[in-house]
């Protein structure tokens, strides 16, 4: 399969991802509405008393933000496409028709996950939009992010959500069952991971926690919950690694191996 062909599929995926509006809505929702209601309340209580609550925007609004996009609803709205693309073709059998088209079946698998990946991004890119028009808009007069760390906190957006978008299509497609997916993925994400982190019993074992990993490449501080664990970033390199290859692995043996 040359480039051409590559590009062609994975466009295909796109354009299917890109028309389950209700995916797309909800993701977007979830992105964009939790930041939006952070800055209403703030902006509201910093005009009701501005000694005792600091500007909505600001260096201070960013870190808050930032955290919000990148660890919390932007990682729900990349499991929601990312689930959406690992089973969407089995949810609507038509597995079997693409495979008899002669495609491999691996590539079938593998041309979901940039499709889902852009998607992600774009939706993660317009969230940051309204984090970054909230963080200057709203300043008044307090301290803002220079070019370097809004720049660096955009990428730490797109890894976060690229990396959890990613796993959730290698695991949706093993699981092949978009209830189940999303129910594992999200309750991972947001009950037993924290749980886990905080069992300090665990030592560095919850090194291999992959929310630990993520949060080293953070150019904020994430505060005591969530950053109880530290490790080199090359040690947390490996750990998103080997969460990554082995549920895309066990994703691509799945549809490999799949009964249409």
């Amino acid at each position: 399969m040359n480039a051409t062909v590559a590009a062609q599929m994975t466009s295909a995926d796109f354009l299917k991802l890109r028309k389950k509006r209700g995916t797309v809505i909800w993701a977007l929702v979830l992105a964009i509405l939790p930041l939006l209601a952070f800055f209403i309340v703030r902006a509201v209580q910093h005009s009701s008393n501005a000694v005792e609550h600091p500007p909505a925007g600001g260096i201070d609004g960013f870190h808050d933000g930032l955290r919000i996009v990148a660890l919390f609803f932007g990682p729900l709205a990349a499991i929601l496409i990312g689930v959406e693309g690992g089973t969407s073709d089995a949810a609507a059998g038509v597995l079997r028709d693409l495979v008899a088209t002669g495609r491999s079946r691996l590539a079938l698998f593998g041309s979901r996950i940039p499709a889902a990946l852009l998607l992600s991004w774009l939706i993660v890119g317009v969230a940051y939009g309204v984090l970054l028009i909230g963080t200057y808009a709203l300043a008044s007069g307090a301290p803002t992010p220079d070019a370097a760390l809004a720049l660096n906190g955009l990428g730490f957006s797109l890894l976060s959500t690229g990396v959890i978008c990613t796993i959730a299509v290698g695991f949706s497609s093993l699981l092949a069952s978009r209830p189940a997916a999303l129910t594992a993925l999200i309750g991972w994400q947001l009950v037993a991971s924290p749980v886990l982190v905080n069992i300090t019993s665990l030592g560095n074992s919850r090194k291999l926690i992959l929310s630990q990993a993520i949060v080293q490449f953070s150019p904020v501080h994430i505060g005591d919950r969530s950053s109880a664990v530290s490790m080199s970033e090359a040690t947390a390199l490996i750990v998103i690694g080997v969460w990554t290859g082995a549920l895309v692995a066990l994703g691509a043996w799945r549809m490999r191996t799949m009964d249409t």
